[in-house]
């Protein structure tokens, strides 16, 4: 499978099953990571990470805390796609991770981006 991603106009394929997602919440300033997968059903979140809790930012169902950080499986149908907003209140970009290395995404308000498996 291969995830595009879509921002800035331009189209980045990269040709992952699996990528985490990591950002700094705008109000908290608390970490927040999630771990998704590329399938034919769209892109499914495996596992949910949180530093801490508060607005609007609480641990889901049977969350653990480990090594500091909440961690669950959320249960959520996949996604045909995944839009990352960029509102510029936060203090960083959202960080996309894979095997092969890192890119950012949203550093600037305005700078959405999108995330679909290829070929959709």
């Amino acid at each position: 499978m291969s995830l595009c991603v879509v921002a800035g106009g331009k189209v980045l394929t990269l040709a992952v099953s699996l990528f985490s997602l990591t950002w700094t919440h705008s109000v908290q300033k608390t970490q927040w990571r999630e771990d998704w997968a590329v399938t034919p059903a769209g892109l499914e979140l495996r596992h949910a990470y949180v530093k801490g809790s508060g607005a609007g930012m609480e641990p889901g169902d049977g969350a653990v805390l480990k090594d500091g950080w909440w961690q669950w499986q959320p249960q959520l149908p996949a996604l045909p796609t995944l839009r990352l907003a960029a509102s510029g209140m936060t203090p960083d970009a959202w960080t996309l991770c894979h095997a092969g290395g890192c890119v950012d995404l949203g550093a600037k308000a305005g700078d959405d981006a999108v995330l679909r498996p290829c070929g959709e």
